[in-house]
């Protein structure tokens, strides 16, 4: 058979493939989380002043259980603003203080983790960096997808833009130039590089930490025990393995 005929006989199955791996990308979970954070960076550059709040994007930093990656990191006088994207479509249901919130799309329901809980561990990494006021970091949810709250939801969580009318209700200068300066320069120092390897390091941590604690349970009550972080006393911000039924069983151990 002709090399050329056969050619474009297989042409057509060719640019069908292309065209089911371009779709499996664009609704891959990969590629939805890159388009949300491309999608924040660029709201922050066109709508706030560049001279006012300085962006360090992709931070990842060394936690005392391996790493943590946060998406972006706003650097201004009027505070350190910590966000944590969701690119996520649906309705979204959940509270402040709910372990889990919840994602209706059409008619099937997915637990996530509640993303307050998740960016409360990069505001600690960056408490632990930086020599700021603790007031001056504030934690920021943005859902950047179609995503319509179905419960009430605190000011700090927004959905599109409105993270920016949420920052800017911070008005009142809580650092100086200088050490603006300093948090800029001890984030850029103290992150680690920026590039593949470090991601994928940081995700195989992540999976490690999920497989060990997955077959973890509670020695009083036998239900799964879950890791969680002291908020307040003399062991706050240190980890420990908390009984899910939690106030029901107030089984503890340390975490190592």
């Amino acid at each position: 058979m002709d090399v050329s005929i056969l050619f474009e006989a297989v042409r057509p199955l060719w640019w069908l493939l292309l065209v089911a791996l371009a779709l499996g990308i664009l609704k891959s979970r990969w590629f939805k989380g890159i388009f949300g954070e491309a999608f924040v960076k660029l709201i922050a550059k066109v709508r706030l002043p560049a001279d006012e709040y300085r962006g360090v994007h992709n931070v990842t930093l060394p936690t005392p259980d391996g790493t943590t990656q946060i998406d972006h990191v706003l650097v201004s006088r009027y505070g350190i603003f910590v966000i944590e994207t969701k690119h996520m479509t649906g309705w979204i249901f959940g509270s402040e203080k709910q372990a889990q919130w919840t994602q209706k799309l059409y008619r099937k329901t997915f637990k996530f983790q509640n993303p307050l809980r998740q960016n409360y561990k990069h505001v600690k990494a960056l408490e632990a960096l930086l020599d700021v006021p603790l007031e001056a970091i504030h934690s920021v949810v943005v859902f950047s997808g179609s995503a319509v709250f179905k419960t009430s939801m605190p000011e700090n969580v927004t959905i599109g833009g409105g993270y920016v009318r949420y920052i800017k209700t911070f008005r009142e200068p809580v650092m100086n130039d200088f050490q603006v300066r300093e948090a800029l320069e001890r984030i850029e120092t103290g992150r680690l590089a920026p590039n593949r390897e470090t991601h994928r390091q940081h995700v195989k941590q992540l999976k490690a930490r999920f497989e060990s604690s997955f077959d973890r349970t509670c020695p009083k009550c036998g239900s799964a025990m879950v890791l969680r972080t002291s908020k307040r006393g003399a062991n706050a911000g240190n980890r420990f393995w908390g009984c899910s039924t939690y106030p029901k069983c107030r089984e503890v151990q340390d975490a190592v």
